[in-house]
């Protein structure tokens, strides 16, 4: 195994390229040991490992026991020519590099060498020995990098694969994990059908799913929200807009849905560089989970650009500064706050001061420095409390058509079913008593007095 094929979590650098080519096998065929012998000389100080024979079947039994990576044969040999022997190679070692090394009368059997043998080079002798360790060190390099493009894209084959196969198993993992969250999700697509009149409780519902299938703490998504529609609304853009905003922040890590639990749990900067890599593309499956939505196109662009940095070392597109869509500047700032307080940024909890200062730090760099003193002049003021709403707390047997819900209802401290401030229909009502018998559970309900 070359280097090339350890470094299985990167792209290969020039030092690795220097490595495989140095550390690779030569094979020189020819009859006559004094041109062996001259070929042997001009390469042993690179550091090849040479093995050498004197006809094709030799050069075969060599090619069995031992892995080559590149053979030189001479095109006039007894018993077996060139063109043959190196045919029987590019039959049963393709991968192999094969250069014939022809005299000028050879002509007509060089081009049959090229097309039976499908020769990589022919050398003419006597060689130029610049030009014969030029064209093997090509050789070589194009075989690594071909070598290494071909494992790359095994590998991301097969990581597709897996995405695939965890998707196409989401919703029976889901299923196992909580009755109560398919039963959520019941919920969700009933929701969906009366889009219009539900849409921003829609969109809470399954930002709650997808933290539930994360295992964050509850309310990462909702605060990361909060935050970022209170900033849009200080920088004064329109409803629509600021409403856009909110969809993207609470939508956010759709894209880790798909993800292993490892690579979920786990702050993002204590990850190796191979699971960080996979982690990165969530941004894009986020903006690709949502094509099919029409109405939320523009929070599907933000999502996907949540994580640019202001200098453009960010991903997935490098952008930088104001074409970053303002939005996802907005959501960058506000899910990296949170992320410092909960300990998923790297493996140290920050307090509110010290992320405070990481953002100041990481202004003009990750952060567009504007936002940045808007964010912190907008957290270090104490909002007024809203009024208390009078309420009670009933049974769903009391239920009636009009009522208004007081508090969010949720199930096990984590599950959202509906957000307050829902008013109740029959429908609803129904359905709440037929979640109340499946889970064999009477929920409490606060309504508004």
């Amino acid at each position: 195994m070359t280097s090339l094929q350890k470094n299985h979590g990167t792209d290969a650098t020039e030092d690795d390229l220097e490595q495989a080519i140095a550390s690779a096998t030569l094979l020189f065929v020819d009859d006559e040991t004094n041109i062996l012998s001259s070929l042997r000389r001009l390469f042993r100080p690179y550091g090849y490992k040479i093995l050498v024979a004197l006809g094709g079947r030799e050069g075969l039994e060599m090619m069995e026991s031992n892995r080559v990576d590149l053979v030189i044969s001479d095109m006039r040999m007894p018993e077996m020519d060139g063109a043959t022997f190196l045919a029987k190679v590019a039959e049963q070692w393709p991968e192999t590099v094969r250069i014939l090394l022809t005299g000028y009368a050879d002509i007509e059997s060089t081009i049959a060498a090229i097309n039976i043998g499908k020769i990589y080079k022919y050398i003419c002798k006597p060689w130029d020995e610049n030009d014969i360790k030029l064209s093997v060190r090509h050789a070589l390099e194009q075989r690594f990098l071909e070598q290494e493009r071909k494992r790359l894209l095994i590998l991301t084959n097969k990581q597709n694969r897996e995405l695939q196969a965890f998707n196409a198993n989401l919703e029976e993992t889901v299923q196992q994990r909580t009755q109560e969250l398919r039963k959520t999700m019941d919920m969700l697509e009933t929701a969906h059908k009366s889009l219009k009149s539900n849409y921003v409780s829609s969109i809470k519902v399954f930002s709650n799913i997808i933290e539930l299938r994360e295992g964050t703490s509850t309310g990462h998504a909702r605060r990361v929200a909060e935050w970022a529609r209170d900033l849009a609304l200080k920088l004064e853009l329109d409803n629509e807009t600021v409403q856009q905003v909110l969809f993207a922040a609470l939508l956010h890590n759709i894209g880790k849905v798909g993800l292993p639990d490892k690579l979920i749990n786990k702050p993002f900067n204590e990850l190796p560089i191979e699971e960080q890599d996979q982690v990165a593309k969530h941004p894009v499956i986020g903006e690709g989970l949502l094509m099919g939505l029409d109405n939320l196109q523009v929070a599907a662009k933000l999502i996907r650009g949540q994580h640019e940095h202001f200098n453009g070392c960010g991903y997935p597109d490098k952008l930088s500064g104001e074409a970053i869509p303002l939005g996802a500047r907005i959501i960058a700032l506000t899910n990296d706050y949170d992320d410092l307080l909960q300990g998923m940024l790297s493996r140290k909890t920050y307090n509110q001061s010290e992320a405070q200062d990481y953002l100041l730090k990481n202004k003009g760099k990750h952060y567009d420095p504007e936002l940045v003193d808007l964010f912190l002049d907008m957290v270090g003021i104490t909002k007024p409390q809203p009024p208390k709403v009078a309420m009670r707390l009933i049974k769903s047997n009391g239920l009636t058509v009009g009522m208004v819900l007081a508090q969010d209802l949720v199930i096990q401290d984590r599950a959202l079913l509906l957000s307050k401030g829902h008013v109740l229909n029959e429908s609803l009502i129904q359905r709440i008593h037929d979640l109340e018998r499946a889970l064999n559970e009477d929920l409490d309900l606060y309504i508004a007095e």
